[in-house]
């Protein structure tokens, strides 16, 4: 319910004329749109658990940070936004013994909500239709699935797909880009550039409870066991 909120801010703000974006610290861009969906969101989650502390993208945390807390960007895919692609979502996550536990992503344009609940399922509901989801099997050998990120490719990406036999490659912004591969639409999705914790948090979740994991280079398991740092290491989210 807190997501779909903030997507309605969006919505409102979509086609305004003067939708136009500032700069921060980090010369990434932030919209108005951005900074009222975050206070509704931090707003929400405080009043729903006063006792778990939340970590946004726009905002300090309100709270020490300890084994359990929010993750909230609320906008992922602002560039999208700004450009209206209509490629981008609202995350927010809840972490606890530095996994994500639980995520909700939503697509405001589309109206797409992806979630896992609390018995270990993710979900797709559409308006009002709701589907279990859960990724697919595949193997290098008959060729993946990759998903791509629209505006971030490098040599490394390149080099990612020569040796992973990559048959086929979908562009897509934001968490969506996890979404498809929780849902079994795609396969492999490298990041090889800097993200934040709260870009990844909440579709994470939806992949890890559909079956997929999101794993450093190292093969090791994405850990958000240090709120403070803000980047994530490169990873690559799989499918089964």
């Amino acid at each position: 319910a807190i997501t779909h909120q903030a997507g309605e801010i969006f919505l409102a703000h979509y086609n305004k004329v003067d939708n136009t974006a500032s700069e921060k610290a980090d010369h990434s861009p932030v919209t108005s749109a951005d900074k009222e969906s975050n206070a509704l969101i931090i707003a929400a989650l405080q009043k729903l658990t006063p006792d778990i502390p939340v970590i946004s993208e726009e905002s300090a945390a309100t709270a020490k940070i300890d084994n359990k807390f929010w993750l909230v960007d609320p906008m992922d895919g602002t560039k999208s936004f700004i450009n209206r692609t209509g490629q981008f979502t609202v995350n927010i996550a809840l972490i606890e013994d530095q996994k994500p536990v639980f995520g909700v992503v939503y697509i405001p344009l589309s109206d797409i909500t992806y979630y896992n609940d609390k018995d270990g399922k993710s979900h797709k509901r559409e308006g009002k239709n709701t589907t279990a989801i859960h990724t697919r099997s595949a193997s290098k050998k008959d060729g993946l699935t990759l998903v791509a990120s629209q505006l971030h490719r490098s040599a490394a990406d390149e080099a990612f797909i020569a040796a992973n036999n990559i048959k086929d490659i979908k562009t897509m912004s934001s968490s969506i880009k996890f979404c498809l591969i929780a849902e079994g639409k795609a396969d492999a999705y490298p990041r090889l550039g800097p993200t934040c914790l709260w870009d990844t948090g909440a579709a994470h979740a939806v992949v890890r409870y559909a079956g997929g994991r999101v794993e450093t280079l190292e093969g090791e398991p994405l850990s958000y066991a240090n709120p403070a740092e803000k980047l994530n290491p490169y990873f690559v989210v799989w499918g089964s």
